[in-house]
């Protein structure tokens, strides 16, 4: 319903009524009280007391001479229906589609295969705390390949991330296939596909700046599970280095450990003559057994100075 604005327009003269001039608007102002004893106004939507007979219809009656055709006795303004609404103008400026960027997304670049590094043009070797790096961390269970790749990555000049295989392998909650219940398809499947979660995570971090170092018991007897899918997850760029402290040093690490990453002595014992084929393989190898993990890591960075002078054949 649309209001009227302004005062309403006076009613036309009528017989007997005096002049129009007589007429306040005050008195007929659908906001204002009626003035005396005047009855109520009905409801707009209820209808009203029907007219004497002989008198004209409220809507019926015919405009007062010179007066505007919707004047008609008893119409105001808020009686008149409106006109159909303008459409939109055909010169309105249409809105332009908003930027990319006004969500505050930022635009990551996809990561590639990891090319190798090489040393800064004129210097002998690199700087390896400044040069963003993909390491792979070799050696048993018990050589403390995650806490000397933690130390290594907390304490760099450039940003560094630690991927561990063991803590993304541990995502799987219920199913999870340990292979200490025996080495089976499912828990085969289970560090395959770890393995390439860990790889494809290390291609997007070096991709936007973010070195990375991964650790995983790689056997020197499955080249192609292991250094081979390494590869391919990563790229040739990857600088494998292994970790093998004396058998006696791994023992008494693992003891120290708990829950499912603790393995039995046989297991240490047979995973670490497995290691052990690395020797003469051409891959660097660092014996920690006399080293803390600082002295390890600084020792680790000697060794991916020399890795990236001339890159290992793998």
């Amino acid at each position: 319903m649309q209001h009227a604005v302004g005062s309403p327009l006076p009613p036309p003269p009528q017989p007997g009524h005096g002049p129009a001039t007589a007429w306040s608007p005050a008195a007929h102002h659908p906001n204002s009280p009626p003035a005396g004893p005047s009855p109520a106004a009905p409801h707009p939507f209820m209808p009203g007391p029907a007219p004497a007979p002989g008198a004209p219809h409220a809507h019926g009656a015919p405009p007062a001479p010179g007066a505007p055709p919707h004047a008609a006795a008893g119409v105001t303004h808020a009686q008149v229906a409106p006109g159909p609404a303008p459409g939109p103008s055909a010169h309105a400026p249409v809105a332009a589609p908003p930027a990319r960027d006004t969500t505050g997304h930022i635009q990551l670049p996809p990561g590639g295969p990891v090319a190798m590094p090489s040393p800064p043009p004129g210097t002998a070797r690199a700087d390896t705390g400044a040069t963003t790096l993909a390491v792979l961390l070799i050696g048993p269970a018990g050589a403390g390949k995650t806490s000397v790749a933690k130390f290594w990555a907390e304490h760099r000049r450039v940003p560094t991330a630690h991927i561990s295989l063991d803590d993304v392998r541990e995502w799987v909650r219920s199913g999870f296939a340990d292979p200490q219940s025996g080495w089976n398809d499912n828990s085969e499947a289970q560090y395959r596909l770890a393995r390439r979660t860990c790889g494809f995570a290390a291609r997007n971090f070096l991709a936007n700046g973010i070195s990375c170092i991964l650790d995983d018991a790689v056997f020197p007897d499955r080249p192609v599970v292991g250094l081979g899918g390494w590869k391919r997850h990563v790229g040739p760029g990857l600088l494998p280095v292994v970790l093998l402290p004396g058998l006696e040093i791994v023992l008494e690490r693992n003891a120290q450990r708990s829950g499912n990453r603790r393995l039995t002595d046989e297991e240490v014992a047979r995973i670490h003559g497995r290691m052990a084929g690395w020797y003469g393989s051409g891959l660097p190898i660092i014996d920690n057994s006399q080293l803390d993990v600082p002295a390890t890591a600084a020792l680790l960075d000697d060794v991916l100075a020399r890795a990236i002078a001339s890159p290992p054949k793998w």
